[in-house]
């Protein structure tokens, strides 16, 4: 069968344990699953690079649960093992704000505080003084703009020379059971539409010299996988085929965002309280 997905779990053996790679489990709102590949032979198999791959699974990303604020708590506490507390960060949104379902990026992006001017502006500010500089970008798509999205933020990089980037991208599943209620994060960087067939440029460590942590939600599957996954059958990839999102793709998209952009400000910015940080995700 072909597996078309962005999400390291849905590659792995189940609790099988392969040479290389191991699963462990943690999580009190989530359902965290961390895949670490010792070495890129390892991860050859499910093309997947050496690194650390977080999966985090609940309820519905598209509604509002009573535990959302520890949800965020804990979302942001995985990301800071991957961030650190020290250097520029570069927040990337991909994606195209025109499509519902690739929406995220643009969408969490927006939400996250950009310090790096207010602390040039205001050096004796106390607060400002306080906190991480960030800076965000929201990159567009090579349809719209012309220009890949690697290349705009190559450029970018080596204007404002971060220490660390990170980019958020819808991603495609091939578990539906796992689409709009999974958040990935991983520290091997992205290649952008690689779950949907429309791979463009790498944005990783590789290509752009320094570390990339990429987050992700599932927002859609492919029709022939669907078919796949429920009949144990190929499906001829000539036959016509289509992207599926769910019903609630605005919810999705809205709620999801913001979760993950509150999640990343408090990560980067642990002096905010959860109320700020929510107040500023939108």
């Amino acid at each position: 069968m072909s597996v078309r997905t962005d999400l390291a779990i849905e590659l792995t053996d189940g609790e099988v344990v392969q040479e290389g790679i191991r699963r462990i489990k943690r999580g009190e709102k989530f359902e965290i699953t961390e895949i670490v590949i010792d070495d890129d032979k390892y991860g050859v198999s499910i093309g997947k690079r050496a690194g650390h791959y977080v999966t985090m699974e609940a309820q519905a990303l598209s509604s509002y649960s009573d535990d959302y604020k520890e949800m965020v708590l804990e979302f942001a506490k995985e990301l800071q093992k991957f961030t650190g507390d020290k250097g520029l960060v570069l927040i990337v949104g991909l994606g195209n704000d025109d499509i519902t379902p690739d929406a995220l990026g643009p969408a969490a992006a927006s939400g996250v505080m950009a310090t790096r001017h207010l602390k040039k502006e205001l050096p004796d500010d106390e607060f400002f003084a306080g906190l991480r500089e960030v800076s965000v970008l929201l990159s567009g798509v090579l349809g719209t703009t012309g220009i890949e999205s690697a290349e705009i933020v190559k450029a970018v990089k080596e204007r404002i020379s971060p220490d660390l980037i990170i980019v958020i991208d819808a991603l495609a599943c091939s578990e539906v059971s796992r689409l709009g209620k999974t958040i990935q994060i991983c520290d091997t960087g992205i290649s952008p539409g690689s779950g949907v067939e429309n791979k463009r440029k790498e944005l990783s460590d590789k290509t752009l010299g320094i570390p990339v942590i990429a987050i992700g939600v599932p927002t859609i599957v492919d029709m022939h996988t669907i078919v796949e996954e429920l009949t144990g059958r190929y499906v001829n990839p000539k036959l016509p085929n289509m992207m599926v999102t769910p019903k609630d793709i605005d919810k999705l998209i809205s709620h999801a965002s913001k979760l993950i952009a509150t999640g990343i400000n408090l990560a980067l910015q642990p002096s905010l309280t959860f109320e700020d940080a929510a107040e500023l995700a939108g």
